[in-house]
């Protein structure tokens, strides 16, 4: 498995398309969500995250012989952490005084993203269930991003890369029982504003 799965980086580097399609078919919608969570309202308001998502897997696959992958899992990983690094510069650009969206008005987001997201649920939902998926997702994504960075972070890390909480801690640089109450605070925080929404 991890065999073929080193062949299909290399036939994919090549630019097969065979390669690329199945990585980009895997691995996409778990990158979008975990940009769409990370992103926050400065460049949400002004980029796509597929857009955003892409960049990041042309990036990932043009410098995958120069890193050392052991596995789809690392892949993963390696996507959502050069991700991070994306997201981070964008909200760098956007939030210099001159591209202050903080002060400009939000239009709802109804975009390709969103859809990306629900791909899989879409084939097999109806169209009824599919409006209220998007709206569930604007929901979830408005209230991640009210949390302080640091739970934020512990979440997405925690929930879409599916990073154990040793692994996180040694990301953001502290310890794994306080990588736990990150989480756990965030979950907590999240619940309270979804069901907070709900009234």
């Amino acid at each position: 498995m991890e065999r073929d799965f080193a062949a299909e980086i290399v036939a994919a580097r090549r630019g097969e398309a065979h390669a690329v399609d199945s990585l980009f078919a895997r691995n996409m919608a778990p990158l979008v969500a975990f940009i769409r969570a990370r992103a926050g309202h400065a460049i949400a308001a002004r980029e796509s995250a597929t857009d955003i998502a892409q960049s990041v897997f042309r990036e990932v696959l043009m410098d995958a012989d120069r890193i050392e992958l052991r596995g789809e899992g690392a892949f993963r990983n390696w996507l959502f952490m050069q991700a991070t690094r994306k997201v981070l510069d964008r909200a760098k650009y956007h939030g210099r005084d001159r591209r202050d969206v903080s002060r400009e008005v939000a239009i709802p987001d109804a975009s390709p993203a969103a859809d990306a997201l629900l791909a899989c649920y879409a084939t097999i939902a109806t169209p009824s269930q599919h409006v209220v998926a998007k709206e569930e997702l604007a929901r979830f994504e408005t209230a991640i991003g009210q949390l302080p960075d640091q739970q934020r972070d512990a979440v997405t890390m925690s929930r879409l890369m599916g990073l154990e909480y040793a692994q996180i801690a040694e990301q953001m640089g502290t310890t794994e029982s306080s990588v736990r109450g990150l989480v756990a605070r965030g979950l907590a925080a999240l619940s309270s504003l979804l069901d907070g929404a709900d009234d």
